[in-house]
């Protein structure tokens, strides 16, 4: 049969078998490697191979534990503590999974709304790996695509904490970060993370600079605000210990069918693992002999 013939047989709206249909495809960049939230492998790629090899080798020295509870394959919400002005534990932890673990994955992290005000940093987030900490952006991340999410349940009040409250939990919200697993099915993986109290310590809150400049909060630290902006940078020498806990399932068949319906569950879960991560860090301070050599 003619050439012409065929594709006249096709039904309407469809191509005839063996059309090439690529000139129709939209326009590709091969140097742009964006995926759907807008993480850039390029960008990320960079920051990991200046800042954040320096920091997480040479200047935090991290010593790892307990890498092998991070699953190798499928969905899983990594919680941990969280603190300091510009807290540099998301990049050390994600960084730990890469250089660490049998089979590196990359790690999702959900950061506040707030962060979309401040232009610069709120285009470079996304580029990173971070998305908006949204119930349904957790869920397509654990159950669909069967990635790993860093959550810290501390959230602002983690940062804002002063130097006096180092290694005392906040309280964890009210528990979402645990529904999210349940929904997803997916174990959560606690963290505990020694360092980064001292790394980038706050001696004080200053509420009406805070409201002057407008930024999240207004900490005063040992470079800022002396140094300007890049004094949030100023980390100082601390030794960071990062240990991964146990995994928590959420599948129980105990739980129920739908556990994340009981909010008194939902509830005891997260204060078992708010109390799992606090004894932890105790026992890792009492362990160490000084701040900067561990």
């Amino acid at each position: 049969m003619p050439e012409d013939r065929r594709t006249s047989l096709a039904p309407a709206g469809e191509a005839a078998p063996g059309t090439d249909l690529r000139p129709y495809l939209p326009g590709v960049e091969p140097e742009r490697q964006v995926n759907d939230w807008g993480r850039s492998e390029r960008v990320e790629g960079l920051m990991d191979r200046t800042l954040v090899e320096f920091f997480y080798k040479l200047w935090f020295r991290c010593e790892v534990e307990g890498i092998e509870n991070v699953p190798a394959e499928g969905g899983a919400l990594l919680v941990s503590n969280h603190s300091g002005a510009l807290p540099p534990d998301a990049a050390m932890i994600a960084k730990a999974i890469k250089e660490e673990h049998s089979h590196p994955r990359p790690v999702n992290l959900t950061v506040e709304h707030f962060f979309k005000g401040f232009p610069g940093f709120s285009m470079l987030l996304p580029k990173i790996g971070a998305v908006p900490a949204h119930p349904a952006n957790v869920h397509r991340l654990l159950y669909d695509e069967r990635e790993l999410v860093l959550v810290f349940p501390e959230g602002r009040k983690g940062t804002e904490k002063l130097y006096k409250d180092r290694y005392r939990l906040r309280r964890f919200g009210r528990g979402g970060f645990v529904e999210a697993a349940m929904r997803a099915r997916a174990p959560i993986v606690p963290i505990a993370v020694v360092g980064a109290e001292e790394a980038a310590p706050v001696f004080a809150q200053v509420k009406p600079l805070q409201r002057l400049t407008g930024l999240l909060y207004f900490p005063i630290t040992p470079t800022f605000p002396h140094f300007g902006l890049l004094g949030m940078l100023g980390y100082l020498p601390a030794k960071f210990k990062l240990r991964f806990l146990r995994p928590v399932p959420t599948d129980d068949p105990a739980f129920g069918d739908e556990p994340w319906e009981d909010k008194a569950l939902v509830q005891t879960v997260a204060h078992e693992i708010r109390a799992t991560i606090q004894d932890e860090l105790v026992d890792m301070l009492g362990e160490r002999r000084s701040v900067w050599f561990g």
